[in-house]
């Protein structure tokens, strides 16, 4: 599956109101078994814009950040450059990948909890000044190889979805987030927010109040 979303050989149909999509679909596996193509997916990159739409409707003071490693589809990737959606980024590759879309680097954000050295100074070199740390070791490295970093501190949250990997593997207690604030201050390194994850599985808004009020404490300890 994931060579057929990287493959940036697709092609977009604009559909009438009312039209079968169940047609549509079956006409092109007719085609494809004619001329012996490759298996194909079918996705609706409307459902994207209707739901950036939705967001502008809600929340339009809050700049949402699309986490490119979710899906990387280059049809996905380019209606949310176009609409001018923020991206988050793992990798080198993810944060070339969106530039060569045309996305300017203070609309990316590189969150990988592990920084490679060489992908920090990549990350210096074309402008890629936002980025999170939940450790004091990623803090030192971070200081090291990009003087104009700006920091977004990764917490811990809980929730009860089971998404332990997600939740707790990474992230910053409460315990550390103190020291971890007084090494940015001696390292002169810009702390400019907090970062957490909630699981896409969670259910319960209690998660999210919980989240956003560690992260507002943490903002008050600054």
């Amino acid at each position: 599956m994931k060579g057929f979303i990287d493959d940036a050989n697709y092609f977009v149909s604009l559909l009438d109101e009312g039209t079968n999509l169940g047609d549509v679909i079956d006409n092109y596996v007719n085609e494809h078994t004619l001329t012996g193509k490759n298996a194909f997916f079918v996705g609706d990159l409307g459902k994207i814009v209707k739901k950036h739409s939705q967001w502008q409707n809600i929340v339009a003071q809050i700049k949402p950040f699309y986490t490119v490693k979710c899906n990387s589809t280059p049809a996905v990737l380019e209606i949310l450059a176009a609409l001018g959606t923020g991206f988050a980024c793992s990798s080198k590759t993810e944060m070339a990948l969106v530039q060569e879309l045309g996305v300017s680097p203070e609309n990316i954000i590189y969150i990988s909890p592990c920084k490679q050295v060489s992908q920090i100074k990549y990350a210096a070199k074309v402008g890629v000044n936002i980025m999170t740390c939940d450790s004091e070791v990623e803090l030192k490295k971070i200081a090291r190889n990009h003087p104009n970093a700006k920091v977004l501190l990764h917490i811990a949250t809980e929730d009860n979805t089971g998404d332990e990997e997600g939740n707790m593997k990474f992230g910053a207690t409460l315990k550390n987030c103190r020291h971890i604030l007084e090494c940015a201050k001696e390292l002169d390194v810009q702390i400019i927010g907090v970062k957490f994850h909630v699981s896409s599985a969670c259910k319960e808004s209690q998660v999210y109040v919980h989240a956003l009020s560690d992260a507002s404490w943490r903002v008050d300890v600054q």
